[in-house]
């Protein structure tokens, strides 16, 4: 594009500081696609990015430009609608590294740390490396935004030299929460939906335990219990 001080890369310089912590991505065309009045009603507004959801349409419209594109409409769609089911599908970030040379004993302020900068989830997996060494597959699921924070993280509390990651998607279900009475006290139960059907109904651990140790008994056994308690209270 154009500048007053010459020609220069797209996105502008404005565009560009306004998409900070938004995803871009190059079309390959030599044109200026997003302006700073697009950039900033698309920081401003959205509150994810990722493909369009599966969804029931209830309005669509179309917007054309001026200029001639090679291999492509001048156009920009909008569509707007409702959501579809109970799964909500999101973009995810998923980061991974090898480890073979670090004291066993800082995984687990690795894993905390991680987890307070903003990831999903991390879990370390045993894995067989060159030489014949044992190790540890460092794994981490992230909102798109905390990769940097989160390679931080990695390289300054590992000894990691290298880091990969990858986009991915996750399917979340509905959850839901709900409280079932036991001989020995109340405990909550987990739900999960797909389709608007209840297809997962899990005890809470913790709930269990103190069950467990309020009457004496094992925790498989209050598991038990609490399901029993959820069955009868949906029968």
């Amino acid at each position: 594009v154009r500048c007053a001080h010459g020609v220069m890369p797209v996105p502008a310089p404005a565009t560009l500081r306004l998409l900070q912590g938004v995803p871009v991505y190059s079309s390959g065309h030599e044109f200026e696609l997003v302006t700073p009045t697009g950039a900033l009603l698309v920081a401003g507004h959205a509150n994810a990015f990722g493909p369009m959801p599966a969804m029931t349409v209830q309005a669509s419209g179309y917007g054309a430009g001026d200029r001639e594109l090679p291999g492509r409409p001048n156009v920009l769609r909008v569509v707007v609608g409702e959501t579809t089911g109970d799964a909500t599908v999101e973009p995810l970030l998923v980061l991974e590294c090898e480890i073979d040379d670090m004291n066993p004993q800082l995984f687990g302020m690795v894993m905390d740390r991680l987890h307070e900068g903003g990831a999903y989830d991390v879990f370390f997996t045993p894995v067989h490396m060159k030489k014949n060494r044992p190790g540890t597959l460092v794994t981490v699921l992230a909102p798109p935004d905390r990769r940097e924070a989160l390679a931080a993280i990695i390289f300054g509390e590992t000894t990691t030299i290298g880091l990969r990651w990858h986009p991915a998607e996750r399917e979340r279900l509905e959850r839901e929460i709900v409280q079932v009475e036991t001989p020995h006290g109340s405990a909550r139960v987990k739900l999960a939906r797909r389709g608007g059907a209840v297809i997962n109904a899990a005890p809470e651990f913790d709930d269990c335990a103190r069950l467990a140790a309020a009457a004496g008994m094992s925790v498989k056994d209050a598991h038990a219990l609490v399901v029993k308690a959820y069955l009868d209270q949906k029968a």
